[in-house]
Parts: structure tokens; C-alpha cells; sequence
């Protein structure tokens, strides 16, 4: 949106314009970056993005709480033995330590 918001329509000329700047990106690269979906992205290459759009990193990054929540894992050990969970493995210990060998 930050493209097209300067009059960038096209991500080939986007492309050229990082080019002009000093930031060689692949089409690949370029592709994700346009489509919204860049799977990494450096700040060096952010600073030089936002130079060339005129803007600021939070003009162009977005939070995804969604996707964030679906990280997280699921109830803790703890939480599921104070829930009565069956599905929970207690590992059989008696106190007694077993004798090295010899």
C-alpha cells in the first residue's frame, strides 16, 4: 500500500527504484515483498525501502496477533495436572537410586 500510495504500481519498478538505491533484490524476493508475504526481510533493507518510499517501518509492517496466538503452546504440564488430564505421563520414581556398576 505504501508503493501505491507514491504512484508505484508495479513491482519491477519498485525493483528498479531499490536498485537505484543501492539494494539488488531478486525477483523471488521482490515478489514476496509486493504480495505482502516476505518470508525474511534485513533492516538494512528496510532502511533503504522506506528511504526509497519515503516513510516510516511502521507504514509498512503490519502485527499478525492471529498467527502469533497459534505459536503459542498448548496448556503447560502444570496446567493440565490440575485439570485432571489422563493424557499426562508421571514418571515412576521410589526415592531409591540405582547402584553403579562395577
Amino acid at each position: 500500500m505504501a508503493a501505491a500510495e507514491r504512484g508505484i504500481w508495479k513491482s519491477s519498478e519498485l525493483r528498479r527504484l531499490l536498485a537505484d538505491a543501492g539494494l539488488e533484490m531478486s525477483v523471488g524476493k521482490m515478489s514476496g515483498l509486493w504480495t505482502g508475504t516476505p518470508t525474511t526481510l534485513r533492516l538494512d533493507d528496510l532502511d533503504v525501502i522506506c528511504l526509497v518510499l519515503d516513510c516510516t517501518p511502521g507504514d509498512l509492517l503490519t502485527a499478525d496477533l492471529d498467527g502469533a496466538a497459534a505459536l503459542r503452546p498448548a496448556k503447560t504440564v502444570e496446567e493440565q495436572a490440575a485439570n485432571g488430564s489422563p493424557s499426562i505421563v508421571k514418571p515412576r520414581y521410589n526415592g531409591k537410586r540405582p547402584e553403579p556398576p562395577l
